[in-house]
């Protein structure tokens, strides 16, 4: 294994840097471990970093020698309410791209007010492991191409879920779909593991408007809560203005925000 040592501000508190693998780096003080530096390549391309350090030395020596190895532009994501994290990536040069919101999403359609809502006359909601897999992955890559034309995929919430090669549709079972004769006009995404989450709520640019979107949430929520579930969370772009007139008119609550940087 190629490890090259990156020392800055040798001292008293002298911290060695080592790159220890492919975009990972150890910080060092008198041979223990006092920070970790990570890099991983997202789906859409960008490259995103992370750092764990236990004092804001090994975190600056770290955040100097991945910004020195590694090409720009460098993305990453704090916690809003961590205070001391966003210091020291502000110190590293970083400045705010976008805010993302939290939100918790009641799942009783008496809470909701969707036990009512019905998809538009010649529309069906097709349930979550149910529907046509070509189908399915000609309405995600229209939809994914219309975004890219108009305000780009990169303002949609980070994609994290590693998959193949041109491949956006990682688990067909985890997608309900609104559907019309022979085609879809619209996707819903929710994944369970420790709690449900929305991933993704989308309708062809054609086809909005007409309550498609609404259909697929209540279709979605009514599911997980005869499941047992009573909330389930999404996390929305705080200039997707439509999103969060659409979650908080059901009742949905901003719990916590995130940032993402970029330098």
């Amino acid at each position: 294994m190629n490890t090259k040592p990156f020392t800055s501000g040798l001292g008293e508190n002298a911290v060695m840097i080592t790159r220890v693998a492919d975009r990972q780096w150890h910080a060092l003080d008198d041979d223990l471990v006092v920070g970790r530096g990570h890099a991983v390549h997202r789906p859409d391309g960008r490259l995103f970093v992370s750092i764990d350090a236990w004092h804001d030395a090994a975190f600056d020596r770290l955040a100097e020698a991945m910004l020195t190895q590694l090409p720009a532009p460098l993305h990453t994501v704090v916690d809003e309410a961590d205070v001391d994290l966003m210091a020291g990536w502000r110190r590293a040069g970083f400045t705010i791209r976008r805010r993302e919101w939290e939100y918790a999403v009641p799942t009783d359609p008496r809470a909701t007010g969707l036990d009512a809502v019905l998809p538009p006359q010649g529309v069906t909601i097709v349930p979550a492991g149910q529907a046509d897999e070509d189908l399915l992955r000609a309405v995600d890559r229209a939809i994914r191409d219309e975004v890219e034309a108009t305000v780009g995929w990169q303002s949609m919430p980070a994609e994290v879920i590693p998959r193949p090669e041109g491949d956006t549709i990682v688990d067909p079972s985890k997608y309900a779909v609104a559907a019309a004769p022979g085609r879809y006009l619209g996707l819903i995404r929710v994944v369970t593991v420790i709690r449900p989450r929305i991933g993704l709520i989308a309708v062809r640019a054609g086809e909005q408007r007409r309550g498609i979107g609404r259909a697929l949430l209540a279709h979605a929520l009514g599911t997980l809560h005869g499941s047992g579930f009573t909330e389930a969370w999404t996390e929305v772009q705080e200039t997707n203005h439509a999103a969060s007139t659409l979650f908080e008119g059901i009742g949905a609550r901003p719990m916590s925000s995130n940032l993402e940087l970029v330098r």
